[in-house]
C-alpha cells in the first residue's frame, strides 16, 4: 500500500467515523448547548408525558392544561430523582388497593412516602395554577 492510499484510507475512515460518532455523544446528553436540569434531577420524555396526559385527564382536556400540567411535572422534577418519584407515585396510586395485594401499599413506610408524593404533587398543583389536587383530597 503506498503513502497515498494510507492517508486516503485514514481520511476515508475519519470521514466515515464522525457521522457515527455524534449521534452516541448526543445520546449520551452531550449535545451542543445542552445544559444540565434546574434540580440537577431529569425525566425521561416518556414519564413526563404520562404524567401530563394523566394530570389533563383528571383536570380537563383544556389546552391550558397542557401547560399547568407540564409546569406541574417540571416542579416536580426539580424536587425529587425520578427513581423516587416512581416510587413515591406508585404508593400515592395503590394506598386505597384493598385486600391482600394491597397491604404493601399500607405500611407505614408507604404511608409515608404517599404523604410525601401528595404533598409535593398538591404544592406543585398550587404554584401552577390548577385546582385542588384530586389526589390529595383522597389522603
Amino acid at each position: 500500500m503506498t503513502l497515498r492510499c494510507r492517508a486516503l484510507a485514514a481520511s476515508a475512515c475519519l470521514a466515515l467515523a464522525t457521522p457515527l460518532a455524534i449521534p452516541l455523544a448526543f445520546a449520551a446528553g452531550d449535545a451542543p448547548g445542552a445544559t444540565a436540569p434546574a434540580g440537577g434531577y431529569n425525566y425521561p420524555t416518556t414519564g413526563r408525558v404520562e404524567y401530563v396526559l394523566t394530570c389533563m385527564d383528571e383536570n380537563g382536556q383544556d389546552f391550558a392544561n397542557v401547560y399547568k400540567c407540564s409546569c406541574v411535572i417540571d416542579r416536580m422534577a426539580t424536587a425529587l430523582p425520578y427513581d423516587e418519584f416512581v416510587d413515591q407515585s406508585t404508593f400515592s396510586r395503590y394506598a386505597t388497593l384493598g385486600g391482600e395485594g394491597g397491604a404493601e401499599f399500607r405500611v407505614d413506610h408507604a404511608k409515608a412516602q404517599t404523604k410525601k408524593f401528595r404533598t409535593l404533587q398538591a404544592d406543585a398543583y398550587r404554584s401552577c395554577g390548577l385546582g385542588s389536587d384530586k389526589t390529595a383530597a383522597a389522603k
